[in-house]
């Protein structure tokens, strides 16, 4: 069974895009995802799957869900084991808190580092942004997506929801994935990033 780690570790090279909203940016997002996922080394998707896939199935790119975040850090906080799909119980740490508005309302976001992954200096900057919608379920994937961050050096961070991706597990029952926590349910559709996987 594939760890999610590893999964973020070869996601994280081109996640990483200038912290800057633009439609350009998403673009280059969508692009790499789909080589990534055509890809035979790479690919989270069954080998049936990836004989019949041409891309997937996002939302029109939309710069308002693209957002300059408040990061409030909380570097007290203590490691926990965070649930995923499996019996499998990596360990994050609360990084800090991110508060943003879409839509003229205001909402909040715990983000997380992965504790294994900030012992390597290639991700020692990488913080992990688990979520839910009211899209969830529906449009998108019920279990969440993710979206990957890079620890800014001040107080302002750039969520881009356009470059919101589904977990591996929604294409492939080999791997264990992490189950956003209840805290991270945003009461808004972030109608951006990747949709449902339609095989």
């Amino acid at each position: 069974m594939k760890s999610i780690l590893a999964v973020t570790l070869l996601l994280y090279s081109f996640f990483t895009i200038a912290q800057e909203c633009t439609e350009a940016n998403a673009i280059t997002f969508q692009k790499e995802i789909n080589a990534q996922y055509a890809n035979p080394y790479e690919s989270p998707l069954t080998k049936k799957d990836r004989e019949n896939f041409k891309s997937l199935d996002f939302y029109p790119i939309d710069t308002n869900f693209c957002v300059a975040a408040k990061l409030v850090r909380t570097p007290n906080e203590k490691p926990f084991e965070m649930a995923t799909t499996t019996d499998r119980k990596p360990v994050y740490v609360k990084y800090g808190e991110v508060y943003f508005t879409i839509a003229g309302k205001e909402y909040k976001l715990d983000v997380f580092r992965n504790t294994m992954a900030a012992k390597m200096e290639a991700y020692k900057n990488s913080l992990f942004l688990p979520f839910t919608d009211l899209t969830s379920g529906d449009e998108s994937y019920a279990g969440g997506r993710y979206i990957d961050l890079t620890i800014p050096e001040g107080d302002t961070i750039i969520i881009d929801f356009n470059t919101a991706y589904n977990p591996y597990c929604t294409y492939n029952h080999k791997y264990s994935c992490p189950i956003p926590p209840a805290q991270n349910d945003l009461q808004v559709a972030i109608k951006a990033g990747v949709k449902a996987y339609k095989k």
